[in-house]
């Protein structure tokens, strides 16, 4: 068997108490378990460059490439625990400890890894409180000049069957970790302001849990829940984080996952054009606002278009971008053009969820043809982690079903509508037809052939300069 010896970053984690909570309800806390994994830990992850090498039961070993992507990804997913564990009653909220070290390791030919690098980060985990993040010495040197950490020095600390004692530091939940600037880097170009989101979470009245953000500050402008997002691998990858950096630098920025999506409720059987509108509605009630503008993208702008027809007086301003009237079933008007449609439902139904991301790269290629490999990678990704293979076939018939068409005509307020001139998922004569039924909307092309604006193509600061033009008017 062949072996190979490196340095690497090792992250151990495990649940406090897990025994104790699988003997009360072992169903619910497997389940639990399980939906964290899939939606909140593998995600973040997976942003951070990590690899999963085993898990055991409740525990898990994770490869990084450096101690800050460690590092950085344990704070992201306790942080997030401290939100998903709010109003959870304390003897059955799940709660993590994690332990990073930086050793010596042995990869065997099959993955896994063993040696004192493995042994030492899993007895940092056992001495790690709830909700605590333990680094070892020799971690903690390689991020204390990088990230601005706020530790306490646990000393010297003999740990089980280690035989000499290691200096431990302790993080507690509740961080925000920010980079430290690099010497010299004065007179460099300013990076794009880094928002920190807060999560919330509310309920349908037809009991739907829907999650959503919170960034920025100033006027409100709410972005309508569209098809395959995740609050928080969104705000990490190429394909979202520049435009929703962008829109959090003037304004409060509000944004959420529709049902069937990211870290709202899964697998939800009514999934319609009506109960988009009213996910809609619960998130701005919930989120405690009473005048915004209203940003709808893709099958959003339908949504956006109910909900400013059924309540004017609430939305100052509706930007449209990327949309349609009319759902693709509706208006498929060959045989060939049904076919297709059922083929798409098919390719969903059956190979999404895959590992291999062959499948979902023929919807990566109708969404952003124009991305380079880094965007189609994360969009490969974020297919197969925002939404399951049934969630995702509820949603594109949802979607195909939506007409709005008759709405048009009764939308009052001032409405901007943009799209790509080449749009290779939605046809530009449907941003066209969108703009002409809507009384005294602006309509305004951008040279792309992408669905998704990207930020690497000049479609992207004119789609910025139109916004805020509009929303100063």
């Amino acid at each position: 068997m062949t072996e190979t010896r490196k340095l690497a970053a090792i992250l151990a984690s495990d649940v406090v108490g897990f025994s104790k909570l699988a003997g009360a309800d072992e169903d619910r806390t497997l389940a639990r378990l399980r939906a964290l994994r899939s939606d909140l830990i593998d995600p973040t992850i997976a942003v951070h460059n990590g690899r999963v090498v085993k898990r055991t039961g409740d525990g898990s070993i994770v490869e990084f490439r450096s101690v800050v992507d460690a590092v950085r990804c344990a704070i992201e997913v306790q942080n997030a625990m401290v939100e998903r564990n709010a109003g959870v009653t304390e003897d059955r909220r799940i709660v993590f400890r994690i332990g990073i070290h930086l050793g010596d390791v042995v990869e065997e030919a099959d993955g896994d890894l063993m040696g004192d690098g493995v042994n030492i980060a899993v007895r940092l985990e056992s001495v790690a409180g709830p909700g605590a993040i333990c680094l070892s010495e020799d971690a903690y040197r390689q991020v204390k000049a990088r990230l601005d950490l706020a530790v306490t020095d646990l000393g010297a600390t003999q740990l089980k069957n280690i035989a000499d004692p290691i200096r431990v530091y302790s993080l507690q939940v509740g961080l925000r970790v920010e980079t430290k600037p690099a010497e010299g880097d004065a007179a460099a170009t300013p990076p794009r302001p880094r928002y920190e989101q807060d999560i919330h979470f509310c309920v349908t009245s037809d009991g739907v849990q829907l999650a959503y953000a919170r960034t920025g500050g100033g006027p409100p402008l709410v972005k309508s829940g569209n098809w395959m997002t995740h609050l928080e691998f969104d705000f990490e990858s190429p394909i979202w984080r520049h435009l929703y950096c962008e829109l959090s630098r003037d304004h409060t920025l509000i944004r959420y996952d529709a049902r069937g999506n990211g870290l709202s409720d899964r697998e939800v059987e009514e999934v319609s054009f009506e109960t988009f509108v009213g996910d809609l509605e619960t998130v701005v009630d919930a989120a405690g606002l009473e005048r915004f503008a209203l940003l709808g993208i893709s099958q959003g702008c339908a949504v956006s278009i109910g909900y400013a027809v059924r309540h004017p007086e609430r939305v100052t301003h509706l930007i449209l971008y990327g949309g349609y009237s009319v759902g693709w079933a509706k208006r498929a008007r060959s045989a060939a053009e049904r076919e297709q449609g059922a083929a798409m439902l098919t390719l969903a139904r059956h190979g999404w969820g895959q590992e291999n991301p062959a499948f979902r790269q023929l919807f990566t290629s109708q969404f952003i043809p124009g991305g380079t490999k880094e965007q189609v990678d994360w969009f490969n990704e974020l297919q197969r982690i925002s939404t399951s293979p049934a969630d995702a076939v509820r949603n594109l018939i949802a979607n195909g079903d939506t007409d709005v068409s008759a709405f048009l005509s009764q939308v009052t307020v001032p409405t901007l509508v943009m799209h790509a001139s080449d749009d290779a998922r939605v046809p530009f004569e449907q941003g066209r037809r969108l703009a002409a039924g809507i009384p005294g909307a602006r309509f305004v092309p951008l040279p792309s052939r992408n669905h998704l604006i990207l930020e690497n193509e000049p479609a992207f600061p004119r789609f910025l300069q139109e916004l805020r033009t509009f929303l100063a008017a």
